[in-house]
């Protein structure tokens, strides 16, 4: 499938960050070629809207989020809280019809890769059962390896196809605090997973020629196969 699941650890961890960051990327050098953004299911107002104000995407609000829930919870309460069933046939079929209609789609993840989708499964088990190329957001802060190491085994157990791993600094961070707190090398080792690269502090994310050449400072062949 020509789509990339853009999952993390947790939320807000920097996923839409990263979505922006590649889509930026997409608009200025790849614009010969066709993209779609999808937040395949979104509980209160977020994302969808960013990415229908900063991209030229040709989607509609419901092509973009084909599941949307009022209140911003997880979906299977966000859902039974308002009487409706998570549907996720329905967003199966909407990601069918965007990955046939543009080039490459970045799909971003509701929370994180453990995070609920329904009463019986999770992001990985979706990612998994959908064989979703995925990408794995990691934050720079104290705890960033314990996370990598637990996220990665989650995804080696549920069989997500698991292309990488990009760190995000959530904060300004030095060059000394990304080494202590989320150290490529070590992580790559404990994880057997590649880090893709680390993205630096991004407070704007109206500012598309910065997220673009923020991502372009990361594995791209890896993220955005062509």
């Amino acid at each position: 499938m020509n789509a990339l699941l853009i999952t993390g650890t947790d939320t807000e961890v920097g996923k839409t960050v990263l979505t922006t960051a590649l889509a930026a990327y997409w608009q200025k050098y790849l614009h010969h070629q066709s993209l779609g953004i999808m937040k395949p299911i979104q509980a209160g107002v977020g994302d969808r809207e960013l990415y229908n104000q900063l991209f030229s995407l040709e989607q509609s609000l419901a092509e973009i989020t084909p599941l949307y829930f009022d209140l911003p919870l997880a979906p299977p309460i966000a859902a039974a809280r308002a009487e409706q069933r998570v549907d996720l046939e329905l967003v199966w079929q909407a990601l069918v019809r965007l990955c046939g209609a543009r080039d490459r789609v970045l799909v971003e993840a509701l929370g994180g890769l453990g995070s609920p989708v329904s009463d019986e499964l999770t992001v990985a088990d979706i990612a998994a059962d959908w064989r979703l190329p995925t990408v794995l957001v990691v934050p720079v802060r104290l705890g960033a390896i314990a996370q990598a190491v637990a996220n990665v085994a989650l995804a080696r157990s549920t069989r997500v196809p698991l292309k990488g791993i990009v760190l995000n600094c959530i904060q300004p961070c030095s060059e000394q605090e990304i080494a202590d707190w989320a150290p490529a090398e070590l992580i790559q080792s404990l994880t057997c997973t590649p880090v893709l690269g680390c993205l630096s502090y991004l407070d704007d994310l109206s500012n598309l020629s910065k997220l673009a050449q923020a991502a372009s400072n990361l594995d791209l062949e890896h993220l955005l196969p062509l």
